[in-house]
């Protein structure tokens, strides 16, 4: 799916950079795309004449906006200032030297604007049509720090350290940066592969420079990419601030649970399927068998990422849409679904009642609105509220819930009797957001929880199968 974008945005962090920068913003704003160009300089208190050129060039040139350090902190300190202060659509880090050349802009671009990418790297090693010969051990280097940041983030880059990497803005805008230097480089492609971007890589030349040329980076940053890598892989996972989306990506690695999930509703799933609240598409990659599948979320990032990841599917489709806003009915249409899944619903919104009316009001006469929600308010914390949660129910609430809404319950059960202790030990543990590791060793304790549940007693979660007066009501 092509994207409609306007305005790209030129990320350059500016350090002692006199002798080259009217050439490069020249370059940048001259570079051969059909898309606007704003250029976001930041100024890192440079000891030279680099800041006032800056403003002598933006007095006459409005698509350049300048931003100045009071102190020097480095270029990744530069680069997150100037994701603070950018406007565009999307963004590309810019060095201020010559190195790199704007004119291969468009062919960064392309794999974003065709829709099949939400990050793109220019490759210096992948083969290209020129690049300069410099040094053997700053490569074999860049190499090495490749390969091990492969390693922790299960890529297959050829260039990590690379400084073109240009990025969808509602996604750069979201992922949490940290570093101040060189480790920017490690730390955005960490965060691009938790966040689960889909990366591509394009070759790019390369006219590096010497450091009688005022090269900057040393062997000291390459011990510290090193520790970056392994910190940002073991120690320092968060890769947003926004913990519902931690915690929603994290469940990503359970699989095997949700498939266990899915199967106590065997034989309900019917004919026109919506699912709402589907976040990052974790049960919708279990539903594109439907004859016909329609997944909402109100958040529009996620329904980007549902829509490249799935967009290609003739019998799927996406839109915006959520039970807070009563935008939910615009974005499915007049017709009515055969199934429903609200996996994430009800326990997302201010008035459970009046998004189960809502449910139903998009639900055909016999079809099946399917639901998963938390029990026991005793349980509720900040493991909740990380996911977004407002609430937990009892077994009678729900019930409530759904026949105040107009819906007839065909049954109601406790379920998943194992993840109840699971949860019990991560809120003694004081923990917030569930982590991939949680997810994971849930998930691979998934043969024994089934075990654990033909034991009976209470479960963390409440599953229940609802309807309308019809044909297809009976289950």
């Amino acid at each position: 799916m092509k994207r409609s974008l306007g305005k790209l945005s030129v990320l350059m962090p500016v350090y002692n950079e006199a002798r080259t920068l009217r050439t490069i913003v020249d370059r940048v704003l001259k570079s051969p795309i059909g898309l606007e160009i704003e250029l976001v300089a930041v100024d890192d208190c440079s000891s030279d004449r680099s800041l006032e050129i800056l403003e002598d060039l933006a007095a006459n040139e409005p698509r350049l906006r300048v931003f100045h350090q009071e102190l020097n902190h480095g270029k990744g300190a530069a680069i997150r200032r100037a994701i603070k202060e950018m406007t565009g659509d999307l963004a590309i880090i810019q060095d201020a030297d010559l190195e790199y050349d704007p004119n291969e802009y468009p062919q960064l671009l392309a794999p974003i604007l065709d829709g099949r990418a939400d990050a793109v790297f220019g490759s210096r090693f992948a083969a290209s049509s020129q690049r300069r010969v410099l040094f053997f051990w700053h490569s074999f280097g860049n190499r090495v720090l490749t390969t091990l940041s492969n390693m922790a983030n299960d890529l297959n880059l050829t260039d990590m350290e690379t400084c073109y990497k240009l990025v969808r803005a509602d996604i750069l805008k979201r992922i949490r940066l940290t570093s101040d230097r060189f480790g920017i480089e490690p730390e955005i492609t960490a965060r691009l592969a938790q966040w689960g971007a889909r990366i591509y890589e394009v070759p790019i030349s390369y006219h590096g420079r010497t450091y009688a040329e005022g090269k900057n980076i040393g062997w000291r940053d390459g011990l510290q990419a090193l520790w970056l890598i392994f910190k940002f892989r073991f120690l320092d996972t968060r890769f947003t601030v926004e913990l519902s989306h931690v915690s929603r990506q994290s469940l990503g690695r359970a699989s095997a649970f949700r498939k266990w999930m899915l199967s106590q509703f065997n034989g309900l799933v019917k004919g026109r399927v919506l699912e709402v609240d589907a976040g990052p598409g974790h049960v919708t990659s279990l539903l594109l068998d439907s004859d016909s599948l329609l997944s909402t979320d109100s958040d529009p990032s996620f329904v980007e990422t549902l829509n490249r990841r799935f967009g290609h599917l003739e019998n799927v489709s996406f839109a915006v849409g959520g039970l807070e806003d009563n935008s939910l009915r615009a974005a499915t249409g007049k017709h009515g679904f055969d199934t429903i899944f609200a996996l994430e619903a009800l326990q997302r919104v201010e008035d459970p009642t009046r998004a189960a009316s809502e449910l139903a009001s998009v639900l055909a006469p016999g079809g099946h609105l399917l639901v998963q929600v938390p029990a026991d308010p005793r349980l509720y914390g900040a493991a909740d509220k990380a996911l977004g949660h407002r609430r937990r129910f009892t077994s009678q609430g729900l019930r409530a819930i759904l026949e105040a809404g107009g819906l007839q319950v065909v049954w109601l059960r406790s379920f998943n009797r194992l993840g109840r202790v699971g949860w019990k030990l991560h809120r003694s543990a004081g923990m917030k957001p569930l982590s991939g590791f949680e997810a994971r060793a849930f998930g691979l304790l998934t043969p024994l929880a089934e075990r654990v549940e033909t034991l009976g007693g209470p479960g963390l979660s409440y599953l229940a199968v609802a309807t309308t007066p019809g044909p297809l009501g009976d289950a």
